[in-house]
């Protein structure tokens, strides 16, 4: 199991040693502390993809424009914020932001770890969809134009003899193009083909 990266961001230094020491006992597990949010994006773009810990009212930078400014990150940081009592209303709009989750301080140890374990699952799974897109794509740009034309005509369910048509070529050259593309791709069913289309996003999964 690699190392779990978890980054607490907190002004209260009694929160911070508190959460640190709890969440030292995880397994597998390496926490860096930051006392406000300017200091956490200060550094953010070096930091290895983790778990963010984040308080909401701190001085400087509040932690609703923290997780705006790492927005478009989400699959790096999977933010689960901590609020205080009343603070609901607040936590809906850090989740509108992208957090994860929202635990009340003081925080019950027991759902704090189980939100991490959480956040962990939600980022692998965003981190392994992020590489078959990536290897999609990879893939898709090895066909021709004339290939991708022909996918995109299966993609829509069309027949060879349709897609030969509105291509102006003969159905016997869409073979062709389908069997090259079906090559290139190393599939051997046109579900294959159609899967990496989809993880590349080609087309948009319903």
């Amino acid at each position: 199991m690699s190392t779990r990266r978890i980054y607490i961001v907190d002004d209260d230094y009694a929160v911070r040693t508190s959460l640190e020491y709890l969440l030292s006992l995880i397994v597998d597990s390496r926490i860096t502390c930051f006392e406000s949010g300017d200091a956490f994006l200060e550094v953010a773009p070096t930091l290895d993809p983790g778990c963010l810990l984040l308080d909401l009212h701190m001085p400087g930078t509040p932690g609703l424009q923290v997780l705006a400014a790492i927005g478009d990150a989400p699959s790096r940081f999977v933010p689960i914020v901590l609020t205080g009592e009343g603070d609901v209303s607040v936590a809906v709009q850090a989740m509108k932001l992208g957090a994860a989750d929202f635990i009340e301080k003081p925080c019950d140890h027991l759902k704090l770890i189980a939100a991490l374990e959480a956040a962990f699952s939600h980022q692998a799974a965003s981190r392994a969809a992020a590489q078959r897109k990536e290897q999609a794509i990879t893939m898709l740009e090895q066909l021709s134009p004339r290939e991708r034309d022909v996918l995109m005509g299966l993609i829509d369910g069309q027949s060879n003899k349709v897609i030969a048509h509105d291509l102006d070529i003969s159905p016997r050259t869409v073979e062709i193009y389908r069997a090259k593309l079906m090559e290139k791709l190393g599939v051997r069913s046109l579900s294959e083909a159609l899967r990496i289309a989809f993880s590349a996003g080609l087309v948009p999964m319903d």
